[in-house]
């Protein structure tokens, strides 16, 4: 049972999604500073930072989609969101390599980097059990066929073997 009709599970990927966008807001944040720096001063933008902020205006786009009920029962949703912890696993490799090791010494632009990465990583985590946990529902929500024809729609606990004749 859930509230107003709503079941724990889309409760609880609503919970997930919501987190999974506000990390997603905040990485734009993060790294947008940076591009703003670099427009303002009519410098290069680095493809890295441009890289990031696609990664979390996708992210925070497909977080939103995500809320809306029947978009979880598609197939796409599970591929969808393992693309997506793999961007994401890609972009804190990318700027953990940059800035893990580096020593701030009071410069708080390093530190505020060094912090992005590590809302990259939880970002890569939460799209890993958005994954696994999509995965898991499409697999037991599925919708099964009989064996032979595929006309009989069989119940979630059906069996699709043959059981052979009882008169």
């Amino acid at each position: 049972m859930g509230i107003l009709g709503m079941t724990v599970a889309y409760l609880l990927f609503s919970v997930l999604h919501f987190i999974q966008f506000v990390l997603a807001i905040t990485v734009c944040g993060l790294y947008g500073i940076d591009l703003q720096r670099a427009r303002s001063q009519g410098k290069y933008s680095d493809g890295k930072w441009v890289y990031a902020e696609v990664v979390g205006g996708l992210s925070a786009l497909t977080a939103v989609l995500y809320l809306v009920p029947f978009i979880l029962r598609f197939a796409a949703v599970t591929i969808w969101s393992f693309i997506l912890f793999a961007l994401w696993i890609a972009l804190f490799g990318l700027f953990g390599s940059m800035y893990i090791h580096e020593d701030p010494e009071g410069n708080s632009d390093i530190q505020r980097m060094k912090n992005a990465v590590w809302v990259d990583l939880a970002n890569a985590l939460l799209w890993l059990i958005g994954f696994v946990a999509s995965a898991a529902y499409w697999w037991s929500h599925r919708d099964r066929r009989s064996r032979f024809t595929g006309r009989a729609s069989l119940g979630r606990n059906a069996s699709t073997r043959s059981t052979g004749w009882t008169a």
